[in-house]
């Protein structure tokens, strides 16, 4: 065991990666370590391209995927199975990461490092300023509210107001919702990315400005999500958007939150969101964006560059040495959006 993990250790030390996707955002940024990525930006753009493309040419079977997961059913007739084995195998050819996946791991749409500007930047992108937190898919549905992590695990199951999410609200079993989301611990709120199935409507095949424009007025229709009750013990709060025009993220980074910042997350406004990593997503920590994006920022706290960019690595690699699987402060790195991946 002991040989294992020093063959680790070194393998992290010498490479400064841990995923086999190398703009991971579970690795340190390409452009600001070491580590030379394989990818240059030209080919980050171009999949970019082929992936909506694709997306307009083929159309997944979101309605029944949805209904697995608010119903935990994954048995298929057999017409059903033949028709899911041809559409895999039609996948493989392009993409074998973007099969839908079954069961409640790798279900959410994952970023990578953004690792240059995108020439549609301006026009075509959104920006999201996210909290700390566990990224968590949640399942309201059948008088009950599920938490899953990235690897789906169950850690955690409650009533809520989304709905389908309680008894009170579940009269029928079409009632049900799934969500994108990030959850504070210390505030007990899951701050929503994005939805991918409201009230029995799956949107995954819908574009980012009409999913996140969805969102925010079903949320507004539902009273008490804000708020900490018996039926609702968790808070649910949607995540503002912005345009990604140079003044935007300028007056972004001088902004207050109502959070701790970990980071940003840049939606491309036409993709669908895609179970798995995708470069139509793009991961960067407030500070990276004078550098990556070129864009001059003022003087302010989320432009600071904080201690651990430099130690990030040695300490993971302390981590790692003593078996620990949590970082300082009890969060969890695993779960984190901004730190580096697991070796398991």
């Amino acid at each position: 065991m002991t040989g294992r993990m020093d063959a680790l250790t070194d393998a992290l030390a010498g490479s400064f990666t841990v995923s086999s996707n190398l703009n991971s955002p579970s690795a340190p940024h390409p452009r600001l370590s070491q580590y030379k990525s394989k990818y240059s930006s030209l080919e980050q753009s171009e999949r970019r391209r082929k992936l909506l493309e694709l997306q307009r040419a083929k159309r997944l079977d979101y309605v029944n995927h949805a209904r697995r997961l608010a119903e935990d059913d994954w048995t298929l007739k057999e017409e059903e199975r033949a028709d899911h084995e041809e559409v895999e195998e039609e996948e493989m050819d392009v993409d074998p990461g973007k099969k839908l996946p079954r069961h409640y791991s790798n279900q959410l749409m994952l970023s990578e490092w953004l690792i240059e500007i995108p020439s549609d930047l301006s026009e075509l992108w959104l920006l999201v300023v996210c909290p700390i937190g566990k990224r968590s898919l949640i399942v309201a549905s059948r008088g009950s509210t599920a938490a899953y992590t990235k690897s789906g695990y169950c850690v955690n199951r409650f009533p809520s107001l989304l709905p389908g999410g309680n008894r009170h609200n579940s009269s029928s079993g079409k009632d049900y919702t799934i969500l994108d989301c990030i959850y504070n611990e210390e505030t007990r709120t899951y701050y929503i990315l994005d939805v991918m199935c409201w009230r029995g409507h799956p949107v995954y095949d819908c574009q980012t400005e009409f999913r996140f424009y969805w969102l925010q007025s079903k949320l507004q229709e539902q009273e008490g999500l804000c708020d900490i009750s018996k039926r609702n013990p968790f808070k649910f709060v949607d995540l503002q958007n912005f345009p990604c025009s140079l003044e935007s993220v300028q007056n972004v980074m001088i902004q207050e939150f109502p959070y701790k910042v970990d980071g940003f997350l840049f939606y491309h406004k036409h993709t669908h969101y895609t179970p798995g990593s995708t470069p139509l997503v793009g991961w960067l920590r407030p500070y990276m964006v004078p550098e990556i994006l070129g864009f001059p920022v003022p003087l302010c706290p989320l432009a600071q560059k904080p201690a651990y960019a430099q130690e990030q690595m040695r300490q993971i690699l302390e981590h790692k040495k003593g078996g620990k699987g949590t970082a300082e402060g009890g969060h969890y790195e695993l779960e984190h959006l901004s730190t580096l991946a697991a070796l398991e």
